[in-house]
């Protein structure tokens, strides 16, 4: 049986500069599956690649099975891939509601299944349902990630890419981001994690992958990167979770 999304031997170039290469991952339905990296590994890259954002110099993406080579993003969106970029990237000038809506566009006349999503959203981030005719621009920061997420939740997909989604937040908005995540997860939906927070990452995630200047260094179950020596001293401050009881 072929995994949700595969990647095989991915290849991208930005110029003369290639920053993946060769990269091979999976994710299984209902999975969370997470990449670790340092700043310029190619993490953000890799997403942007499975969304359709940068085209592929070798290797493949499939989902089920099926290439999406040569499929647009919103395609690739209707397929069941959704993606929620590094930095929020919200529209400052909009209200929470329309950056929602804006998440739904390619069901956009399907106004129940709109609004089911909306509601689905809103019971994932109550805060939201009270700010949804403030201007996304004047949200902290937390409740910008909140809406990043919410956003690309209107989709309804099958996969959730999520890129840094604790970055710049305060300890406690990043435990509470976390376990939204995780609930997430267990209404079904697979997560494909890029997260520099190892710590957080690997407690959430089944699997893992390490990719270090384009190209996978290590990978295995979030026990084995945990007891990695060498994993632990890039990523995990020294020590492991599994060493700090957790």
């Amino acid at each position: 049986m072929a995994a949700l999304l595969q990647v095989n031997d991915l290849h991208i170039r930005y110029g003369a500069l290639e920053a993946l290469k060769g990269v091979t991952l999976s994710v299984e339905e209902g999975e969370v599956v997470t990449v670790l990296g340092a700043n310029g590994a190619g993490k953000s890259t890799l997403l942007r690649a499975i969304s359709g954002l940068l085209p592929a110099r070798e290797g493949e993406i499939l989902l089920d099975g099926a290439t999406l080579a040569r499929v647009p993003a919103f395609d690739i969106v209707l397929k069941g891939i959704s993606h929620a970029p590094e930095g929020r990237k919200v529209f400052s000038t909009l209200t929470v509601e329309e950056n929602l809506n804006l998440g739904a566009f390619t069901r956009r006349r399907r106004r129940a299944e709109v609004i089911r999503a909306r509601d689905r959203v809103f019971e994932l981030f109550p805060l939201l349902k009270d700010r949804r005719s403030q201007l996304a621009g004047t949200l902290s920061g937390g409740e910008q990630q909140m809406l990043a997420i919410g956003r690309a939740l209107m989709s309804t997909p099958r996969i959730l890419l999520l890129d840094e989604p604790s970055l710049g937040l305060a300890p406690i908005l990043v435990n509470l981001i976390f376990t939204i995540i995780q609930e997430i997860n267990r209404q079904g939906v697979a997560i494909l994690l890029v997260e520099q927070n190892a710590h957080q990452a690997l407690a959430l995630a089944r699997r893992g992958y390490v990719l270090e200047t384009g190209t996978i260094s290590a990978h295995g179950s979030s026990q084995e990167l945990q007891s990695d020596q060498r994993i632990q001293e890039a990523y995990l401050g020294g020590a492991g979770l599994s060493a700090r009881g957790n």
